[in-house]
């Protein structure tokens, strides 16, 4: 019994350790995800909070503990992809019709 109670304890210093190393490494420009599944930008940091931008100009503050991961940029997926899976390519669809004349 002693024996999983140690285990569960090292697990939880593990995943609290985790969240205490991701939240000293953000910086200023770090794309990240809230808890709540927001994706912003991080324009400011102090000791409890960040400011994320989550649209251009539109600026939201958010504690610390509300940051999930960083999302890392590869090269790779920084271009958008506008094909599917059968290799034909996304068309867009307007809302207004077309008038005649």
């Amino acid at each position: 019994m002693a024996f999983l109670m140690f285990l569960s304890s090292r697990r939880q210093r593990k995943a609290i350790q985790a969240i205490i190393d991701l939240q000293n490494s953000l910086r200023v420009g770090d794309r990240v995800h809230t808890k709540s599944g927001l994706e912003g930008t991080i324009t400011r940091i102090d000791d409890d909070n960040v400011d994320l931008e989550i649209a251009p100009g539109v600026i939201t503050t958010w504690m610390k503990g509300a940051i999930f991961d960083k999302i890392e940029s590869d090269d790779d997926t920084d271009a958008i992809d506008e094909t599917d899976e059968t290799g034909v390519e996304a068309t867009e669809v307007s809302d207004s019709p077309k008038s005649d004349g």
